[in-house]
């Protein structure tokens, strides 16, 4: 019930699936094709989902871990991540360079019951696949880009196929994170 990244697929994952702008706000609107307000958005990472709430954008659905770049967050960034407007938290067993169907099926919840906080036990270092899959069309999933900014994936089914190949690429079976999503088996 859980995929692996094999090392093979590292590289593959350090381009960014979109383009990458200075800060969340920016990154949405080079992906906006509405107004910012009116998009649904999914924001991966405590720093990611901390800038737009201090910008005054609550996401649709943010996954956090209480880190970033491997190191325990700020007081400042916790202290806006618990002071978020989300009426629904949920929590997510996910280690360290994997996406646990738990991971998945938290997300897919969080969709419907929006705003929504998954705060994952372990990493959502690869939460930004599952969450591009799962999340409805137009929107951007937003996730930080180490040492170079926020990228922001426009969710089409361009995008969704790519993720498709890339969650085929890892070790472990694919279906369970993919029913966990409701997506329909390849």
């Amino acid at each position: 019930m859980t995929l692996e990244l094999p090392p093979a697929l590292r590289s593959a994952l350090k381009d960014p699936l979109g383009p990458i702008a200075a800060d969340p706000v920016a990154a949405l609107k080079t992906a906006a094709d509405s107004e910012v307000s009116e998009m649904s958005v999914v924001a991966v990472g405590d720093v990611v989902t901390s800038d737009l709430l201090a910008a005054g954008h609550t996401p649709a659905v943010a996954v956090v871990d209480g880190r970033t770049e491997r190191a325990a967050v700020s007081n400042r960034v916790a202290d806006r991540l618990a002071a978020g407007d989300f009426s629904t938290e949920l929590t997510a067993a996910n280690p360290p360079g994997t996406i646990t169907a738990e991971l998945a099926a938290a997300i897919r919840t969080a969709l419907v019951d929006e705003p929504a906080l998954i705060r994952v036990d372990g990493e959502e270092d690869l939460a930004a696949l599952p969450a591009i899959l799962a999340a409805p069309a137009a929107a951007v999933v937003l996730y930080g880009q180490p040492g170079e900014g926020v990228v922001a994936v426009a969710v089409d089914e361009g995008t969704r196929d790519r993720v498709r190949g890339l969650l085929s690429r890892m070790d472990g079976d694919p279906d369970p994170v993919l029913a966990a999503l409701g997506e329909p088996r390849p």
